[in-house]
């Protein structure tokens, strides 16, 4: 069931749950999923699916004018030995094969890359080194493509950071075969005048396990769509995600899990805090469970801290039943201040009031940035958020 705590002005917190034939998830969206661009109309903020989204901020992502500009953005991959690392051509089969665009952004960036990195862990390799992937942007516009593919078995863990100054449009698939284990941590720590969309498609094989885990820090606008479906029963997916949204920025995570197969499983959990003037979050998870999709068990949520005046939270969950066989299904939403009497009880125990304040924000964040599971990465989160905090002082 949806849930509504202490929700500031300023902020909303809405949720559905639909029992239908037909997919309110898909009737949402302007036009059906497509590889072309021409397919979607420019979009001009009355959709429901941009209706949050400051479309003159996309710096022309959204209505064909943004034109790439060579080399905007550089790729660095640091791998383990085994895995195979590739630079592919729009003609490579795994192209599309985890998701189709569903918006217009999506398309254009398919549209418009020319050749796409491949990182592909053969099957029954288990690495015990994490993948990296490292996105620096150097100014101007690009379009990209990613592929991380796992063969039946394989287990692996892949950081994706974004760094620099880019405007930026892209699609990242994942595609797991059976039995495969795969983690994915994405960092967006961009400059501050960085535009970033994407569309995240992961496609979960038999018995297979996704785990993906979102950060969103830097940026004037980011846009994630991440997008998950089942190739087979028995598949799990995790979605994990945290963002610190900052005076003026706008941050927007927009969630899909498509249970299409029996007997899978879905979790997913975002946690936001915000502060200043003008600062945007907007955090929309939709969950349909087909009527083909008997056994699933799923759930939701999303919390939110809005730490100062000026901020503001827009936080949809929906949930689509068409199946009366499943173990269970829900979701959940809330957001609140920053609680002034927990601040007095540190406080009132000899703490500073800067330090209580991170002791707080710390622990609202430590549940998620435990499950990222690399030590490194873990530290440079905490010590955002710190600098973050100590940025507001």
């Amino acid at each position: 069931m949806a849930e509504a705590q202490n929700i500031p002005a300023g902020s909303t917190t809405a949720g559905s749950i639909a029992v239908a034939a037909e997919s309110t998830v898909a009737t949402r969206m302007s036009a059906p999923p497509s590889f072309d661009v021409a397919d979607f109309p420019v979009p001009h903020g009355r959709e429901e699916e941009w209706r949050f989204t400051p479309l003159e901020r996309l710096a022309g992502l959204h209505d064909g004018t943004a034109v790439a500009t060579g080399s905007a953005v550089k790729v660095a991959i640091d791998a383990p030995e085994g895995v195979i690392i590739e630079t592919v051509g729009r003609d490579d089969a795994r192209l599309g094969r985890a998701g189709t665009p569903v918006d217009r952004v999506a398309a254009q960036a398919y549209s418009s890359f020319e050749t796409a990195s491949v990182v592909t862990v053969p099957k029954e390799t288990v690495l015990t080194e994490p993948v990296r992937i490292a996105v620096h942007g150097e100014g101007g516009t690009a379009y990209a493509h990613q592929i991380i593919e796992l063969g039946a078995f394989a287990e692996a863990v892949v950081v994706i950071d974004h760094t620099g100054d880019a405007v930026l449009a892209s699609n990242v698939d994942y595609l797991l075969g059976d039995g495969a284990k795969l983690t994915v941590v994405s960092v967006q720590d961009w400059d501050d005048k960085s535009v970033h969309v994407s569309q995240h498609n992961a496609l979960v094989g038999r018995d297979a396990s996704f785990k993906s885990i979102v950060v969103t820090f830097g940026g004037d606008v980011v846009r994630l769509h991440p997008r998950v479906s089942y190739a087979g029963t028995g598949g799990e997916a995790e979605l994990f995600g945290l963002y610190f949204t900052d005076e003026g920025q706008h941050q927007e995570h927009r969630l899909l899990v498509d249970h299409n197969a029996p007997h899978c499983r879905s979790n997913a959990a975002y946690k936001g805090a915000l502060q200043g003037q003008d600062a945007h979050a907007v955090w929309i998870g939709d969950v349909l469970i087909e009527a083909v999709a008997e056994g699933t068990d799923t759930y939701e949520m999303n919390r939110n801290l809005v730490l100062t005046d000026g901020a503001r939270v827009d936080s949809v969950p929906n949930l689509e039943i068409e199946t009366g066989e499943i173990i269970g299904a829900g979701h959940a939403s809330a957001t609140g201040r920053f609680d002034d009497e927990q601040l007095f009880y540190l406080q009132s125990r000899g703490i500073p009031a800067d330090e209580a304040r991170r002791l707080v924000v710390r622990g609202f964040f430590a549940e998620l940035v435990q499950k990222i599971g690399l030590p490194d990465v873990e530290a440079r989160l905490l010590a955002k958020i710190d600098a973050e905090l100590e940025a507001s002082v």
